[in-house]
């Protein structure tokens, strides 16, 4: 039986902050809706679907006004909701993929009978062919959102609540997993809200549409109602909402970003400063490869992009690239003046104080690379390190800062961000010292149209700078407009790769 959601001048505001996260807010969602939640990053959407799931702690900040599930404020004792969170990693219980899945059903005290039979069911509904024993360490990003998803489609709670439930996952993946979204709510009638900056693909899904502003609820309605009335998309677009249809219009004008973008067949290509040569792939202590045979060229000054499904070796191959994991068979070799003073040419046998200022990582968990207790302090810690002087040091951090629209957070916590400004911070911190490679795992993920631009203005400027950009990244919108090639990864079945550059796509290892 599904439960309705009502909220009376509802608000939280975090102990360490002096503005809201969200709210106040009046709504109401009625008992077993689909909603899509939508705002701007930061606006307070994960704290809302936190309040909603009962796992806001006292202790951490101050709620004011009313907030109800059902008839009861929220209890997650009561196992009603089903929350699956922004950060794939932070979800991940068990050792096995198999225990994880059943871990909610057990603590729901279903027989066991019962939960072996869902496990089974709801991995084949995500897409995750695997057994029972796999190991959840094996995973990639992607497969570890699925197999959150999986333990909520096999709780079948009253309340299903989802933060951004397709942002690691392949595009062609991510229809699935929204259909088995909606199969589930179908067979349970679940109350479901889904935050997602993919707005078409659940657009035509929901009954209604919850857009939250910088004062709190800008507008609630049915998605024809919201998206419908010129004067209203207008207001989303200015907050950043990816309005259907002119989801292109990201820079304030009509022009498509990507329509501006240099050519990239027309671009100067640089020396090769990395060079694979039958690469093979794995994470620590794997005894099979994630990826095999795969011999790269990458040049100074150009922009890569490694696309392919989960699970293929995509964020495998970006930490083998940055010297962070060794390979597992063939060499990554550092070239030109990438490996200029080098003792070794492969960058895993680097010491780290002469890695760090050559190949900076952004990881696909932000919260893993954080290292200072304020936003501008983590923007300063590379230049510092790189021997910046002070006036340089704060000009940077100023700039990147504005750009990123951080200003009035540069003395936050870089864990009390939200997911979105927590992924900007990550990536503009390894930019900031400018190093002369940056690798970036799904770097565009949590952020709405004028954070994703300001976010493609940075690694066009790196570009400018002369660094290379290597990108792991489903969002090809974003590398068609920083002119990236694109080499498509298969894993561990094949050792061809297809390359394509602005639209151009051809089949064969990449030299």
């Amino acid at each position: 039986m599904a439960l309705s959601i009502t909220a009376h001048g509802y608000s939280w505001r975090h102990a360490d902050r002096d503005e809201l996260a969200v709210g106040p807010l009046d709504l109401s969602i009625d008992a077993g809706e689909k909603v899509l939640l939508l705002g701007p990053s930061g606006a307070g959407k994960t704290t809302l679907l936190h309040a909603i799931a009962g796992v806001l702690p006292a202790e951490s900040g101050e709620a004011t006004g009313e907030l109800f599930i059902g008839d009861q404020p929220p209890d997650p004792r009561r196992g009603e909701t089903g929350l699956v969170l922004q950060d794939p990693d932070s979800q991940v219980i068990f050792s096995r993929v198999g225990d994880d899945v059943a871990f909610g059903m057990e603590n729901l005290g279903l027989p066991a009978d019962v939960i072996e039979g869902r496990v089974s069911s709801s991995l084949t509904a995500m897409g995750l062919n695997l057994s029972h024993d796999h190991p959840t360490a094996a995973l990639s990003g992607g497969q570890k959102q699925r197999l959150a998803l999986a333990g909520i489609h096999a709780m079948a709670p009253q309340v299903i609540i989802l933060d951004e439930p397709t942002a690691n996952i392949d595009p062609d993946s991510a229809v699935s997993v929204r259909d088995a979204v909606l199969e589930t709510q179908a067979a349970t009638s679940a109350t479901v809200i889904i935050v997602e900056h993919r707005v078409d693909l659940w657009l035509d899904h929901v009954d209604s549409v919850i857009v939250l502003g910088p004062d709190g609820l800008l507008t609630q309605g049915s998605p024809r109602r919201v998206f419908g009335d010129p004067e209203l998309a207008e207001a989303l677009a200015e907050c950043g909402i990816w309005v259907p249809g002119s989801a292109g219009s990201l820079t304030g004008d009509d022009r498509n970003p990507v329509d501006s973008v240099p050519d990239a067949s027309s671009m100067s290509a640089g020396e090769v400063v990395l060079r694979t040569e039958q690469l093979s792939v794995a994470r620590p202590r794997a005894k099979v490869p994630a990826a095999i045979g795969l011999d790269l060229s990458i040049r100074a000054g150009e922009a890569v992009g490694i696309v392919g499904a989960n699970g293929a070796g995509k964020s495998t191959l970006a930490l083998t690239l940055a010297g962070l994991i060794p390979e597992f068979d063939g060499q990554v070799s550092a070239l030109g003046s990438l490996g200029s003073g080098a003792k070794r040419a492969r960058p895993f046998l680097w010491p780290s104080a002469f890695l760090a200022p050559r190949i900076g990582m952004v990881f696909q968990e932000p919260e893993h690379q954080f290292l200072r207790s304020s936003v501008a302090e983590e923007l300063a810690l590379g230049p510092r390190l790189a021997g910046w002087s002070t006036a340089q040091v704060e000009e940077r951090v100023a700039e990147l800062l504005g750009v990123l629209g951080l200003e009035k957070l540069s003395d936050a916590h870089p864990q009390g961000l939200s997911g979105g400004e927590k992924r900007r911070l990550s990536v503009a911190a390894m930019m900031a010292p400018r190093p002369q490679v940056l690798i970036v795992d799904e770097p565009t993920f949590g952020q709405d149209a004028l954070t994703w631009a300001g976010l493609v203005e940075l690694f066009l400027d790196t570009l400018d700078h002369g660094s290379t950009v290597v990108a792991i990244s489903h969002d090809h919108a974003f590398l068609d407009a920083i002119g990236a090639h694109r080499f498509f990864l298969n894993g561990a079945e094949s050792p061809k790769l297809q390359t394509s550059v602005a639209g151009d796509t051809r089949e064969g290892r990449v030299k």
